[in-house]
Order: C-alpha cells, then sequence, then structure tokens
C-alpha cells in the first residue's frame, strides 16, 4: 500500500459565506456523507502561505518573535507570510518575505516541506522553504506596522530549536515542521535530496 494523501471532493448540496474578513472569510457547505446524509461543515477560507527556514552557516536558524493575539502568546516563529496574488509564485514570496521581515536574501533555495495547517476548521496550505547561503539583503529596510513593529529578530541554533520544541516550549507550527522536517532530510538522503524550489504545489497552483 502506498501511503499518500489523494485529492478528493464529496458532493456538496449548498454553500454559503457567512462571514468575509480584510485577508480570509468562513465558508459554510452542506455536504454529502458516504452514508447519503447531509452534514454541515464550517471552515475558514484562506488564501495559502509561505514559510522559510533560513539556515546560516553556523547551523543556526534565523527566527522571529511576534504577538499572536488569537492564542494570546508572543510566539517563536520562521519568516512567513501570506500569498497575496492569486497564482503567485511561492518561491518569489517567501524571497519577500525574508527580506521585509529579516532583511536577508538568499542563494540556495529548496522546498523543505508543504502542509495543511488545520485541515479539519481551515482549508489553509503552507510551502515551507529551506533557504541557505544567506547574506544581507540590499536596499533600505521593509517598514513594518502592527504587531510586526513590536518583532524581534534572532540567530538560534539547530539543536536549541530542536530541544525547544520537543520540551514543550515552541509552539508555532511552520517552525515545529520545519525544524523537524530539517533534521529528518539530513538523517535521510540529505539536504540536496529536497525538492527543486520550483516543485510543482498541487495544493495552491501557482505560474512559473
Amino acid at each position: 500500500m502506498t501511503i499518500k494523501d489523494t485529492a478528493e471532493e464529496w458532493e456538496v448540496r449548498a454553500s454559503e459565506t457567512p462571514f468575509v474578513g480584510n485577508k480570509t472569510s468562513v465558508r459554510t457547505d452542506d455536504v454529502v456523507m458516504p452514508d447519503g446524509t447531509v452534514a454541515r461543515r464550517d471552515y475558514q477560507v484562506h488564501p495559502g502561505s509561505v514559510a522559510v527556514l533560513a539556515l546560516d552557516d553556523q547551523d543556526r536558524v534565523l527566527v522571529i518573535r511576534q504577538y499572536r493575539h488569537p492564542v494570546r502568546h508572543k510566539l517563536w516563529e520562521i519568516p512567513a507570510g501570506l500569498l497575496d496574488v492569486p497564482g503567485e509564485n511561492p518561491l518569489r514570496a517567501a524571497q519577500r518575505e525574508l527580506y521585509e521581515e529579516a532583511h536577508v536574501k538568499a542563494e540556495d533555495w529548496r522546498v523543505l516541506t508543504d502542509v495543511y495547517t488545520t485541515p479539519g476548521g481551515c482549508d489553509e496550505a503552507v510551502r515551507i522553504f529551506l533557504a541557505r547561503d544567506l547574506s544581507e539583503a540590499d536596499g533600505q529596510r521593509f517598514e513594518v506596522e502592527d504587531e510586526e513593529a513590536d518583532m524581534e529578530v534572532a540567530r538560534v541554533p539547530l539543536q536549541e530549536l530542536v530541544g525547544g520544541v520537543l520540551g514543550g516550549d515552541l509552539h508555532n507550527n511552520c517552525l515545529v515542521v520545519g525544524v523537524l522536517s530539517l533534521v529528518a532530510a539530513r538523517n535521510g538522503d540529505g539536504l540536496d535530496a529536497l525538492r527543486p524550489a520550483g516543485a510543482p504545489w498541487p495544493a495552491r497552483p501557482f505560474d512559473v
């Protein structure tokens, strides 16, 4: 048996959007179950995101600390952001986020992993990139606002982050998945065996 997620879409008898926000919305679908009954499912409609695990030549990961109001925490995270434009190339979006949040650029990019963050209640898909060969970006720093104005930036040894994840001290989804995926990749076929940065992403098809 091949262990692989497969695309499938059950019949939707009715659909409505009771809430539309600035970036996301809430949809309610009446979905036909396998036994023929109809169940109502509410979920957040999300444009998708990218995240960047930026690894320097001292085996440190670039992380940011940012206030997240829904969970009432300041979380250590890796740079990330929304796919604001339909069909936007995720690599270009990731490069933009790394520049805007850390004023850093990278020469080597690969796909680390693709995840659905909370598939039981949101359709958000995230592509996490591995970025290496880091250097300071050219030009002026991006002007931040709102929560990002209070953001801290640091470089933390990879193994320290692994300890924080397994010890229950670090909770951000992309950081947890990215850090553990990086360790798994190293212990497997190696980082150079990761998918190229432009690998297809069926969850969020993009323009080349």
